[in-house]
C-alpha cells in the first residue's frame, strides 16, 4: 500500500510518497526494529515545499505527487505527519489536509512528533536529546531512550518541553544533544555540550517513524488528531494575562 507522510512544521517543509509492505489485518508488532522498516519501506518520491505558502502548495502538491507516480487518492492506505513542535501555522495547514483526506478515505493516521524524528535520524541509541529551534531565543527539546532491540522509535523519558536557550546549554552539560540546526550545534559546542549535527529532516524520515507507529498500532483518527504546539498561542497568553 501507499503511505503518504507530511511535514509543514518547519520555515521549509515536504511531502513524501512510500511503498510499505502492507501487514495482515489485524496484526501488530509490538517490537519494530529499523531493519524490518526500512525493507518493508521504499520511498517512491520526495517533494520539497516552500515555506510561507504551505496553505497554496500543499493540496496541489499532494495530488501531483499521487498522479506523477501513476496512482490516485485511493491508492493511499495511510498517513503520517509532523503533529508538532512547530510553527502555528503550518502545523494547522499540514493536519487539516491529513484530516480531509484521512477521513474521506478512511484511513489511519500516525501523528508524529518531530523531535523524536530528529533523535531517531541520528543513528544513536542509548539517551539522547533532541533539539529544535524554536525562535523568540528558545529551544524544543525532547530527551528520549533509544534500544538497540527496538531503534525505529523511541522511548520518551520526560514531556517535551520549551526552555530558554541560556537554561537549555546550562541543562544540556553531561547530555548528548542532536539537532539539524547548525546555530543550535555551533552553541552547543561553544559551552562544550556534547552534540551530534544531523541531516535536514525530511518528509521520508517522517515516513519511516510514522510507518513503525502504524504497524505497532499507534493511531489516531481525524477527529482525535491535535497538534502538539508545546508553546502556547499568543492568543493563550494573551488570555491568561487577562484572567
Amino acid at each position: 500500500m501507499l503511505l503518504l507522510a507530511i511535514d509543514t512544521s518547519g520555515r521549509q517543509g515536504s511531502i513524501a510518497l512510500a511503498r510499505v509492505e502492507e501487514q495482515a489485518e489485524g496484526q501488530v508488532d509490538e517490537r519494530i526494529k529499523e531493519s524490518d522498516v526500512s525493507s518493508e519501506m521504499e520511498i517512491i518520491e520526495i517533494m520539497p515545499l516552500l515555506g510561507g505558502t504551505f496553505s497554496a502548495q500543499l493540496i496541489p502538491q499532494i495530488s501531483t505527487l499521487i498522479s506523477s507516480n501513476g496512482y490516485d487518492k485511493g491508492a493511499i492506505g495511510a498517513f503520517a505527519v509532523v503533529s508538532g513542535p512547530g510553527s502555528f501555522t503550518g502545523l494547522r495547514v499540514g493536519l487539516a489536509a491529513v484530516k480531509a483526506l484521512a477521513e474521506t478515505l478512511i484511513k489511519p493516521i500516525a501523528a508524529v512528533s518531530m523531535l523524536e524524528v530528529c533523535a531517531l535520524a541520528s543513528g544513536i541509541q542509548g539517551r539522547v536529546v533532541a533539539a529544535l529551534d524554536a525562535g523568540r531565543g528558545d529551544v524544543f527539546l525532547g530527551e528520549y531512550e533509544i534500544s538497540s532491540t527496538a531503534p525505529a522509535q523511541a522511548t520518551s523519558i520526560n514531556p517535551e518541553q520549551l526552555m530558554s536557550r541560556s537554561d537549555f546549554f546550562e541543562r544540556a552539560k553531561g547530555w548528548h544533544v542532536v539537532t539539524p540546526d547548525p546555530a543550535i550545534s555551533e552553541a552547543a559546542q561553544a559551552v562544550s555540550v556534547r552534540v551530534s549535527t544531523i541531516a535536514p529532516i525530511s518528509a521520508a524520515d517522517v515516513a519511516r517513524l510514522g510507518w513503525s507507529k502504524i504497524k505497532s498500532g499507534q493511531t489516531t483518527t481525524p477527529e482525535r488528531l491535535e497538534a502538539n504546539y508545546i508553546r502556547r498561542t499568543d492568543a493563550e497568553i494573551l488570555e491568561k494575562s487577562r484572567s
